[in-house]
């Protein structure tokens, strides 16, 4: 999954530099009476020295800069979690149990976890494997997934072709097989992926076109920008979301968790 940790820094300094630049003239401003006071000068004003004073300690201590960045970091991203448990409390049913979306392992398990994927997502490829052991272990785990086509066209045109497997009764077997595909999973493997496991081609060019397939796209889409779900993998159980690949043990950790809390 793509680390946005870097280029959110570099977005976040370029607001916030300012804004701290300005909140510390203003409370110099406040705070000094006598330099408030000062008198104009031919050289400049008093706002224009302020300013000068303010850039000058933040010059000589650059780390101020860096703690009110990582503060404000970290704030959002506490607001950020909060949002997504409300979203995630009021949606349980589309997460959990939307009817459309394709169900492994265990459909009556007693256990529930999502998986937000992308075919080609190399992190989604490196985890598939410990999904599969994962399963095979737990016989009362019932695994969601959730297509989330972020990684262009070719993603997008899988998605639809799962989907529509899914409607031959074949999502699992479609899944599993291009999971297993190196490199890109491009129109022409999955296609061969289809015609591997028994698809009608004719068929299932049919349904990918269907609206009902691309809305339903669109609709895990949706959820997953509410979730605060950036990229691929990422997982939901209870009430829990793990953004990123994780090691087959945190997933045991994460499906243990949930059934102890029920």
């Amino acid at each position: 999954m793509p680390d946005p940790s870097k280029s959110a820094m570099r977005f976040v300094a370029w607001v916030l530099v300012p804004l701290v630049i300005a909140i510390a003239a203003a409370a110099w401003f406040l705070l000094d009476p006598g330099f408030r006071s000062a008198p104009k000068s031919a050289a400049g004003t008093p706002k224009n020295e302020f300013e000068q004073r303010v850039r000058d300690y933040l010059l000589e201590h650059p780390e101020v800069i860096i703690e009110a960045i990582e503060r404000y970091q970290e704030r959002k991203r506490g607001a950020e979690q909060s949002e997504a448990q409300a979203v995630l409390k009021a949606r349980a049913d589309e997460v959990f149990r939307d009817p459309d979306s394709p169900v492994g392992g265990n459909a009556n398990g007693d256990a529930t976890l999502v998986e937000f994927f992308d075919y080609n997502c190399a992190y989604c490829r490196r985890v598939d494997p410990l999904m599969k052991q994962l399963e095979a272990a737990d016989a009362k785990l019932r695994i969601v997934y959730k297509e989330i086509p972020i990684l262009g066209p070719n993603s997008v045109f899988a998605a639809k072709a799962a989907l529509a497997a899914h409607r031959q009764g074949k999502y699992l077997a479609f899944h599993k097989s291009l999971m297993t595909v190196e490199g890109i999973s491009d129109k022409d493997k999955v296609i061969e992926v289809a015609t591997k496991i028994g698809l009608d081609l004719d068929r299932l060019r049919r349904d990918m076109e269907d609206p009902a397939i691309q809305k339903m796209i669109e609709r895990n889409l949706a959820l997953a920008q509410a979730l605060h779900i950036n990229g691929t993998p990422s997982f939901v159980a209870g009430d829990k979301i793990v953004r990123g690949a994780i090691e087959l043990d945190a997933l045991e950790a994460l499906v243990r968790d949930t059934r102890e809390k029920k």
